[in-house]
Order: C-alpha cells, then sequence, then structure tokens
C-alpha cells in the first residue's frame, strides 16, 4: 500500500479514537469493542479469545503475537477461517467477528512456569470508524501437563478451535495421509504422474506442491504446469488456489540415464480442513522404477543437443518417415565404407572376381559383386535383429579361435588355388575336397560368392558404430524389425558401395587372357594370405603374428624378382614391380629384426632402437582392468570417493575400431593431457565370457568398441557416451563437453 494511504489511515484513526475519547459515546472503548483474553491450556500451548462486540470486527492481517521470554520459541498460531471484505485502505482482507479463539502452539524448556506475550491487533466499527493498532502485554502461567487419551492425535487441537463444539454426530479430523493421499506413477521411461487424493472436507493449496528427486542422479525433473484450482481469500497465505478431492497432472523427466534405474521422488504439499483446521506442511517420498528410455518421447531442440549420437539416431528412427530413415542410413553405411572394418572385404570380392578367370564380363563382375554385398547385408540385419531382440551380439560368437582358424584356413586355399598349386598331384579324394570347400566359393558362382559374403560379414568385421548401436537401441525398445532392419539393410548396403563399384569396373579392368591374368591371380592371392594372417592377429600373439607379416612380405618380394638382376631390356611395368618387391623385402626384413628385439608392433618394428623419451611420448593410456560388474563397482565406489571421473573402455582383440583407438586417439597427447585426473578402467571383453556378456549387458551394449564416462558420484553421463571410433579432436571435444 502507497506510503500516503498508511499516513491518511492513521490519521483518521486518530482523529475517530480522538472523538471517541472526547465522550461520543455512540463508540465503544477499544477495550470494550475487543476484549482480549489469554489462558494456557497445555505446557505448550496457549489460547487467545477476543469476544468482538455487535458491529464491530477485527483484521487477520493485522493479528501479531510475539514471545518477551527468551526461553519460548516458535510460536505457531492456529487462524480459523474468517469473512472476506473488501476494505476501503487495504483491499480484500479477512476479519473476525463475535467470538475468536486462536490456538497459539510454542515450544520452551521444562523449567519455563510463565510465558510473557506482546499481542498487536487492530479493528474498526461497521459505521466506519477504525482504531489505532493495539499492543497488549500479558504474562501466562502455564498449567501442568495433564494426560489426555485419544485415538486421534489432532482431537485436542480440534476442541479447542473457534467456533467449534465436538458433538457426537462429528468425527474427529482424519491423520494427514488419510486426508491427502499421495501416490505417484511411472507413465513411460520420461514421463512421471502425480495424484493426490483429497478426502471429502479437506483442501490442498496449489502454491504448496513441490516437486523433486533427492537421490544421487544427473536426471532432473523437467517443467511440469499444476491445474487451476479454485480461488480462495485464504487468512494466512491471502487470495489462493485450493484442491477439493482429487488433483493430478504429468510431470517431465530430463534423464542423462538412460537405462533401468531407481530415483527417488519428494512431494510436499499443504491442506486444511474445511472447518478450519490447517495441516502443517507434508512431505511424502516415494522410490520409483524407470525402465529403459524410450526416446520416442518428443524433445525439444535443446533436450536433443544432450542427446548421444545413438540416442540421437533412435529419435530419428522413432520419429522420421520410412523414406528418409533408408537414406539416412544408407548415408551411414557410405561413411563406414571409409573405416578398416571394410577393407578386408575388398580383397576377398577382388579375388572371387579373378577367380573367374578371362571368362568375367563387367556385368558378370557386378552380379557377384552385388551378390556378395546383398548377402552380406542380409546376414548383417538379420543377426542385428536377433542381437537386439535377445540381448547378446552374435558377430562375438563367430570370434572363436577355432572359428577365425578355419576361416583363415579358407583363405589360404583360395590363396594357394590363385597361385596355382592345385596343379600339383594330390590324392583324388583331397583335391575333391579342396574344390568343393573352397575353390567352388571363387569359381564365380553368385550363391558362392553370396557365402562369402554372408560369412564375412559375420567373421570379417564385427564392428560396432553408433548407427548400429542405435538401430539396435530401436528395435530392442519398440520391437520393431521391420524398421529397424530395413535401417540396417540400407546401412549394409552403404556399406557395400565401394565393392559394388569394384564390381562394376572389375570387366573393364581385368585382363581378358594372357600371363598378365596370371600376375593378377597371384597379386591377389598375396592379398587374400594378408586377410588370413589379419584375422588370425586376433587370436594369435602380437609376436607370431609379426613374423607371419615379414615372411608374408619377403616371400612375394622374392616373387617379384627384388633380388634378381633385371635385363636392360626389361620394360617399365617390370622395373615398377621390382621396386614394389624391393620396398617388400625391406620392410620385411625390418620387421624380423623387430621380432629379435622383442617388439610386437609391425607399424614400429625398430621401437627399441628409439631413446626412451620418445617411446613414453608415444605410448597409449594405461588401464587399469576390471573383469566383473562387482570389480567395477568397487572401482567406481573408490573414484567416488576420491572426487575422480571415470573413463571406461569397452575392447577386444578382434575389434579393428579398438584397435584404431588405441593406435591412434589414445596415443595423442592432447587426449592424454584431457583425460588427466581421471581413472581409466578398461572392460576386455575379448573372450565373450559369461562376466563379459554381464558387464556388456549392464550398459546395453552389443559389443566394443565403447567408452563410458562416469561422474564422481558414479552416475554415468550417458550424452557423451562414445560408440565406434572417434580421432583425437573429435575424442577431445566429447571429454570437454563432460563438464559444461
Amino acid at each position: 500500500m502507497p506510503l500516503f494511504k498508511i499516513i491518511l489511515f492513521c490519521f483518521v484513526s486518530l482523529l475517530s479514537y480522538a472523538s471517541i475519547a472526547s465522550g461520543d459515546q455512540e463508540f465503544l472503548a477499544p477495550d470494550e469493542a475487543f476484549k482480549l483474553s489469554v489462558k494456557s491450556v497445555a505446557t505448550n500451548q496457549i489460547l487467545l479469545t477476543w469476544e468482538i462486540a455487535q458491529g464491530y470486527y477485527l483484521y487477520s492481517k493485522h493479528i501479531k503475537i510475539d514471545s518477551k521470554t527468551d526461553e519460548v520459541q516458535a510460536l505457531t498460531p492456529t487462524f480459523p477461517v474468517g469473512e472476506s471484505k473488501h476494505d476501503a485502505n487495504f483491499g480484500d482482507v479477512i476479519i473476525y467477528r463475535n467470538t475468536l479463539q486462536i490456538p497459539v502452539s510454542f515450544q520452551a524448556s521444562t523449567t519455563v512456569s510463565v510465558i510473557k506475550l506482546e499481542v498487536r491487533y487492530q479493528g474498526c466499527a461497521d459505521k466506519g470508524i477504525c482504531y489505532p493498532p493495539q499492543k497488549k502485554s500479558f504474562e501466562v502461567s502455564l498449567s501442568a501437563p495433564t494426560p489426555i487419551v485419544r485415538s486421534n492425535p489432532l482431537d485436542f487441537l480440534v476442541k479447542k478451535l473457534p467456533n467449534f463444539t465436538l458433538k457426537a454426530s462429528q468425527e474427529p479430523l482424519l491423520l494427514p495421509e488419510q486426508a491427502f493421499k499421495f501416490f505417484a506413477v511411472v507413465k513411460d521411461s520420461k514421463t512421471l504422474h502425480v495424484n493426490w487424493g483429497i478426502a471429502s472436507g479437506y483442501y490442498l493449496y496449489r502454491e504448496k506442491i513441490q516437486l523433486k528427486l533427492i537421490n544421487k542422479t544427473a536426471d532432473k525433473l523437467g517443467a511440469y504446469s499444476i491445474p487451476q484450482g479454485t480461488s480462495k481469500q485464504d487468512e494466512v497465505f491471502g487470495r489462493v488456489q485450493i484442491f477439493h478431492d482429487e488433483i493430478g497432472f504429468d510431470v517431465p523427466l530430463i534423464r542423462t540415464n538412460n537405462l533401468e534405474q531407481i530415483i527417488i521422488l519428494e512431494a510436499n504439499y499443504q491442506g486444511c480442513a474445511d472447518r478450519g483446521v490447517c495441516y502443517p506442511p507434508m512431505t511424502k517420498v516415494i522410490e520409483l522404477k524407470l525402465p529403459i528410455a524410450d526416446q520416442n518421447v518428443s524433445l525439444d531442440n535443446s533436450s536433443l543437443n544432450d542427446l548421444s549420437e545413438q540416442d540421437q539416431i533412435v529419435r530419428s528412427l522413432h520419429h522420421d518417415s520410412l523414406a528418409m530413415i533408408l537414406l539416412s542410413f544408407f548415408g551411414f553405411g557410405l561413411l563406414l565404407s571409409m573405416t578398416p572394418c571394410i577393407f578386408p572385404m575388398i580383397p576377398i570380392l577382388s579375388g572371387i572376381i579373378v577367380g573367374h578367370g578371362n571368362r568375367i564380363t563387367t556385368l558378370r563382375a557386378f552380379f557377384l559383386s552385388l551378390s556378395y554385398v546383398g548377402a552380406s547385408a542380409f546376414t548383417y540385419t538379420i543377426f542385428g535383429i536377433l542381437a537386439a531382440l535377445f540381448g547378446h551380439n552374435l558377430q562375438t560368437t563367430f570370434q572363436q579361435p577355432w572359428i577365425i582358424g578355419l576361416f583363415s584356413s579358407i583363405f589360404v586355399l583360395l590363396s594357394l588355388s590363385m597361385f596355382g598349386f592345385y596343379d600339383i598331384e594330390l590324392p583324388n579324394s583331397l583335391k575333391t575336397k579342396l574344390h568343393n570347400s573352397s575353390v567352388k566359393h571363387q569359381d564365380g558362382s553368385l550363391w558362392g560368392a553370396a557365402i562369402m559374403g554372408a560369412l564375412s560379414s559375420l567373421i570379417v568385421g564385427p564392428c560396432v558404430a553408433a548407427p548400429l548401436a542405435g538401430a539396435l537401441i530401436f528395435i530392442g525398445q519398440s520391437g520393431s524389425a521391420l524398421v529397424g532392419g530395413s535401417a540396417l539393410f540400407a546401412m549394409g548396403m552403404g556399406m557395400g558401395m565401394p565393392l559394388l563399384l569394384l564390381g562394376a569396373s572389375a570387366g573393364r579392368l581385368l585382363p581378358k587372357a594372357g600371363t598378365w591374368l596370371y600376375s593378377i591371380k597371384a597379386v591377389f592371392g598375396v592379398l587374400m594370405l594378408a586377410v588370413a594372417v589379419w584375422m588370425l592377429s586376433r587370436i594369435l600373439s602380437p609376436t607370431i603374428t609379426m613374423l607371419l607379416w615379414s615372411i608374408l612380405l619377403i616371400i612375394p618380394a622374392i616373387y617379384l624378382n627384388a633380388i634378381d638382376t633385371l635385363p636392360e631390356t626389361s620394360s617399365g611395368w617390370r622395373k615398377l614391380w621390382k621396386g614394389v618387391g624391393l620396398i617388400m623385402l625391406a620392410y620385411g626384413l625390418l620387421l624380423l629384426i623387430g621380432v629379435s628385439l622383442g617388439n610386437d608392433n609391425p607399424l614400429k618394428p625398430l621401437e627399441g632402437f628409439r631413446s626412451r623419451s620418445a617411446q613414453t611420448e608415444e605410448e597409449g593410456l594405461v588401464f587399469e582392468k576390471v573383469t566383473s560388474i562387482s570389480t567395477l563397482e568397487a572401482r567406481l565406489q573408490q573414484a567416488s570417493a576420491n572426487h575422480q571421473p571415470v573413463m571406461l573402455d569397452f575392447y577386444a582383440d578382434w575389434c579393428v575400431s579398438c584397435k584404431e583407438l588405441e593406435a591412434i586417439t589414445f596415443t595423442d597427447s592432447g587426449v592424454k593431457q584431457a583425460l588427466k585426473g581421471f581413472v581409466l578402467l578398461q572392460a576386455d571383453v575379448t573372450a565373450n565370457s559369461e562376466n563379459d556378456k554381464a558387464l556388456l549387458a549392464k550398459f546395453q551394449l552389443i559389443g566394443p568398441p565403447a567408452i563410458l564416462f562416469f561422474g564422481d558420484n558414479k552416475v554415468e553421463k550417458s550424452t557423451s557416451r562414445v560408440i565406434g571410433y572417434q580421432n583425437p579432436e573429435t575424442f577431445i571435444r566429447t571429454i570437454q563437453g563432460l563438464f559444461l
């Protein structure tokens, strides 16, 4: 209220009071108009009673009760329901007439026997005269405690309510949890529904409803909207909105962890009974189990930016049209075709085409490629759907040592046929088996190409990338194998595009006849052996693998005349091949020297000759191994106690992208600096044991590579989860985004 109004009101009040004091008997004196008495009704409660004369009233908002005894704290008055009135000076107010009783509870030490009170109040006469504020002081002797037997702890307070006499026909007040029954349920993975059942004769304040999550989680409640209630002028809180009978509404969740988890919801609220009793603020805590995050929830642009890459892909699968989904995943496949996962398939398909000999045509080569790529994409799709529905990546099953060894043997047999070794007289039975089991697969038949394509997709390149993870998450959540499978097939065809281009051009580039054809077959024979060694590196020790690489380089170099003297009349092509042979021979010898030095990295065969400081600079990250869920949780607990963030790397020897991360990203000095202070953990799932499967299942992973980050509260920052390979620059940005 403006200051001038307050001054004017006080001036009018003084004039009015002066008129009363001068003998005008039309108005009562303040003590006669408002007779105040105070008495003790318990050791911790007193009762203030005003007997208000007819034609007079008191303002609710001007009643103030203060303790002047130091040992007494927390005076809590309970105001009854009053009468609404529009006042010329104060606007809409609550007033009291006739009899006003206000019970006041307080806290005091047991030694206090007398309480000193100061009570202020102000009232008016209906005829327009308002009294100045009144102030009274009281000394009240506290009553001795009297045992009270009651079934309801609120009965005593009810008996002391103003204008209320407890009759046999009236029921006692309900307990708070009976008057206001609160419950909450999980509507979906990103929405809660809260509800209050309000007993008849009771109401809940809209303004007092507050919700929050109290467990240590990065998840939080989104902005929620409470429905409008019934307007009420409350003597304590002013103009408010209240609810009778029932109130319920949805509460959105902003999730940073898409895993199944438990959250703890705290609800704060306050309500009253219509008869004039108000309950103290109430708190209710409920545990709720959230399912795996369903991405089929509308998100605004800001929340979309908070999603991880695979979660954004899941969202697009839920909301985009089928045509857009297929186009997007075909584009993802084109990008993945540039990764090392696809490179081993090039010599395989090339060997199939070259094995057809001079009978190959451009159209025939294209159909062979299409058969190979189509079968690979189809197998990729079928096994991807099975992995999503049953929670197990079947590609990892085909990484067993005996399967790798068998498939590598097939490539060795194929390469030997390229070199013409099958012209050697062998037993007919063995020769027949060789032709039936291996040569048949590269003799130009479409079925043979399809078989090799299917096997290649399972064994050669078991890569996990964000698009694959997103498609599998979508299938697992929705059960829609049609959309998810179509997306996987489109991605498989995109990944096979370089192979289709190879097939379309092979018919024109390959020689039709002559000795060139034998040279080309020998080259692809060497490439077949390279694929075999590359696959065996998953199950053999690095030293043996490095020895095999050196042999593979040295022996073909001899056939390329690396150590022979060429005639002066040799053609340019022959000299070129001799140069290639010399390079292969030199590098092969370096690998042999590296093996003798105890090195096992084919890319750094002479590592022992470098200075120690240079070696340390190029070393990768040093991880602490975790082998089970229990050891992981124990290590996370320890890191949390030390307030350290954690990086968990899922790795496997047969994972191509894992090797890329290890050799390129984790050796980068910027990455090492960004991870300074992190606890570095690694789960090696090469063996695909039960513990390995449990670790992958705990985080809904289909396989490596996957990198997870945890804050110092042990909660995963799932929006920064890395699936697949990231170069050092991108990986550093990912780490920096953890702290934004």
